[in-house]
């Protein structure tokens, strides 16, 4: 075994090792070793059409790490790479290479250019994986398991049109018109999880009200007024003593003359305007939405699917809301009914994608059944095992928070078709078969005839699936449902679901939500819940801000491993956000460097064939190393890479460099054959055996300079090794803390006195507990003369 020639560890090392693993397909999903046990792995598929980002990367890199670690415990791992190619960013993106707008263009011409955006997207999101060192079973789309996948594919959506098949013939979907998020800007219907909240400055507007029976002026705040033509009622809080007269009182609505009733109810807020607020059939606000349905009150929409006003608004057809809102107020201005006018910042709801204020609109559209569910769905919530665990909060609170069922029709093209179709003469809906993908608004009814009045001519379904109906089939599909239900069924459920925590409440609520309501069971043992990657200044990576890092910048610069080991060692991702500069990133290839001297003057020994008897230094040694091993393996059991890769770090710079390498070395050299031959070659051993087992512990985290390094060493895969276990190791009197205390102090001393490592010490009193190492701490040290006491002492 020659020793490494090459005096520091180079990135150009990285790209044949990478190319070699995809060539020789290293990390294909073991189909037919039955005998190991599945770890299986839902990654979140990115969107084809955006970039990758340092968030993105530094996640995957994560996984890779949980990846690697299974797989050297004996795991086959599945860890396939899906590509999302569904959905509105698709679309968007078509919009605006296109400049029109989905509504304005025929179905078939809009996706082809959807397809056209695709074909063109469709590299740019690999190339920063695989050079990352990202040990995906393929790199390939195929049906075998572990293949690549992409979310617009004939298997992917026919499993999609499947479970909604399954979900219809239990009953579990059914068609309602009611008031539901709306954005004119997507032109659809959003599910409340796709809602954001945004501050937007609005005038609150005190408006008079004329109270029935006495004519009493009554004034009420709002900050919609062009929805005064829907007013269902007037409410105040229970606890406000200024408005208890007017408790089941009526009131006339202005401009448009319409008698509502005046109640107490908790909702109202004493706080806010004047206190007393109608509410509206139109709803303003999903909290309107839960009012009207806890009230009872019939929903009535008067705004359209353009964003304009409907008849229901008399003067106020045709215009926008906001223009709505501009003449109504002028209009009460006339007529002496506005009081007051002040400039606030609202909260107000916004579409997550498009930034649109949502309105509320009722429109016919399909739902999934998921209020009966709740407290099963909180069961599972808390038997699922979360990394960290404080995450799991954000999905029990959005299950306690859910109040309607899942809206999961879209009047959008780009997405997978929902499998219905109805008679045209009664409307019956016919439901087909599963196992074939079918698109209902061009394709032939697979029914002759209406099976309940017998008509024979169909009308399609021209809607699509939610995003994340379709999304929450990943780990379904990457365990073969529909394809390889054998294998689906003897792997369910999937190991680990990992993902960030903004899309818990959809992606990670709406994959348990279908399983359940299909199966009855759990769908996930463990979710690993990721924070987000920041700017150095502790800012959110943006365009507009200017401070986004470009991964593949970073590859270009210092190769896969700075990086992964930046990202290990920086903080733990589950619990909180991480902060990203070129610096961190360089410096953790000091680590690196340090690894590489290390190995190269390890390998300048031969290490002995037969395991010679260990002196008491070397007992010490593997004994920490032992106990390194068990730190590192309780924590990449609980998903927890951090503390594995800092307790590591920590070895390799000072434990075994700085203390045990400086003590052990004249032995290992023995040039003036001052220990005996098994002295020496224990070290020789030692040295070897600490190498090769940081290595190992290492390989999840920097494959590539693992692999390299063992290979020249031992012509072995690594990765294709076990990961180490600690061993028992002889008692020694002596404690690690208190050696390179010693240590530390002798070399202060030197130091101190203008000395250097070689200087000689005259007299050196230290504790007896040190007495079986006494030969290495006077080579070390170049002590002359050694006495035991209790308190060291150095004398130069």
């Amino acid at each position: 075994m020659p020793p490494l020639d090459a005096k520091h560890w180079e990135k150009a090392s990285e790209a044949p090792i990478l190319e070699k693993w995809k060539k020789e397909k290293t990390y294909a999903f073991e189909e037919k070793t039955q005998k190991k046990p599945v770890f299986s792995i839902d990654t979140p598929p990115p969107y084809i059409n955006a970039p990758i980002h340092m968030g993105h990367l530094s996640t995957y890199a994560i996984m890779d790490m949980f990846a690697r670690y299974k797989r050297m415990n004996g795991f086959r791992v599945l860890f396939p790479l899906g590509m999302d190619r569904n959905g509105l960013p698709i679309e968007t993106a078509a919009e605006k290479k296109f400049k029109v707008r989905l509504h304005e263009v025929e179905r078939e011409k809009f996706l082809e250019m959807c397809k056209t955006v695709l074909n063109e997207s469709s590299v740019l999101s690999l190339d920063s994986f695989f050079r990352a060192g990202i040990s995906f079973n393929s790199w390939e789309v195929g049906e075998k398991p572990g293949d690549m996948y992409e979310t617009d594919s004939l298997e992917y959506r026919t499993l999609t049109q499947d479970t909604f098949i399954d979900l219809w013939n239990k009953g579990l979907v059914y068609e309602d018109s009611r008031l539901n998020n709306y954005c004119p800007g997507c032109r659809t219907t959003l599910s409340d999880s796709e809602i954001i909240r945004g501050e937007k400055e609005t005038f609150l507007n005190e408006v008079i009200f004329i109270e029935t029976s006495k004519k009493e002026k009554v004034v009420i705040a709002t900050t919609r007024p062009e929805l005064l033509c829907t007013a269902a009622m007037i409410i105040f809080n229970p606890s406000d003593k200024r408005y208890t007269h007017l408790e089941g009182k009526k009131a006339r609505v202005p401009i448009y003359d319409i008698e509502v009733p005046i109640i107490s109810h908790p909702v109202a807020d004493p706080a806010f305007g004047t206190g007393l607020v109608f509410m509206s059939r139109s709803a303003g606000d999903t909290d309107a939405i839960r009012f009207l349905i806890e009230m009872g009150i019939e929903p009535q929409s008067c705004i359209n699917e353009t964003g304009r006003m409907t008849e229901a608004a008399g003067f106020l057809k045709g215009l926008k809301t906001k223009e709505a809102r501009e003449k109504i107020i002028e209009e009460m201005k006339n007529k002496g009914l506005l009081v007051k006018q002040q400039k606030i910042m609202h909260s107000i709801p916004l579409c997550e994608r498009s930034k649109d204020v949502i309105e509320f609109i009722a429109m016919p559209e399909l739902y999934v059944k998921q209020t009966h569910v709740k407290k099963e769905m909180l069961v599972i919530a808390n038997e699922l095992h979360f990394h960290a665990p404080e995450s799991r909060q954000i999905l029990i609170d959005w299950i306690n928070n859910v109040k309607i069922d899942w809206p999961i029709s879209r009047r959008r093209y780009y997405g997978t078709e929902i499998p219905l179709w109805y008679c045209e003469k009664c409307r019956h809906p016919f439901i087909p078969p599963k196992g074939k993908y079918y698109q209902p608004w061009k394709e032939k009814c697979p029914a002759k005839k209406c099976e309940k009045c017998g008509y024979a001519s169909f009308v399609g379904e021209t809607r699509v699936f939610d995003t994340w109906f379709d999304s929450s089939n990943s780990a379904a599909y990457i365990l073969g449902k529909g394809r390889n239900d054998s294998f689906f069924k003897k792997h369910i459920p999937c190991t680990l679901r990992p993902q960030g925590k903004e899309i818990i409440r959809t992606w990670l609520y709406y994959s348990l939500l279908k399983h359940y309501l299909l199966h009855g069971e759990k769908l996930f043992e463990h979710a690993w819940i990721n924070y987000h990657i920041l700017d150095e200044k502790g800012t959110k990576m943006s365009k507009s801000l200017g401070n986004i890092i470009d991964p593949s910048e970073m590859l270009n610069r210092f190769g896969a491993e700075p990086f992964r080991l930046w990202i290990a060692l920086e903080g733990n991702l589950s619990s909180t956000d991480l902060s990203c500069s070129v610096e961190r990133i360089e410096g953790a290839g000091k680590t690196l460097t340090k690894f590489w001297n290390v190995a190269r003057f390890v390998s300048g020994f031969q290490k002995p064939i037969q395991k010679p008897k260990l002196q008491p230094l070397d007992e010490w040694i593997v004994g920490e190393l032992n106990t390194l091993t068990e730190t590192c393996r309780a924590g990449f059991e609980n998903y927890d890479y951090h503390t594995p890769s800092t307790r590591l770090r920590h070895f390799l710079w000072e434990t075994f460099a700085s203390h045990y390498l400086e003590l052990a070395k004249n032995r290992a050299y023995n040039e003036g054959n001052a220990f005996s031959t098994q002295e020496s070659e224990a070290a020789k051993y030692t040295l070897h055996h600490c190498l090769d087992t940081l290595l190992q512990l290492f390989a999840p985290i920097i494959p590539l300079f693992s692999y390299h390094v063992y290979g020249h060493l031992h012509e072995k895969d690594i990765h294709g090794g076990s990961y180490p276990v600690s061993a028992k190791t002889a008692p020694i009197e002596f404690t690690g803390d208190g050696l390179m205390e010693l240590n530390s102090l002798i070399w202060k001393t030197k130091r101190e006195s203008g000395g250097n490592l070689k200087t000689p010490i005259r007299m050196a009193t230290i504790p007896k507990t040190f007495s079986s190492i006494e030969n290495d701490l006077k080579a070390a040290h170049s002590i002359q003369s050694l006495m035991w006491g209790p308190i060291p002492k150095i004398e130069l």
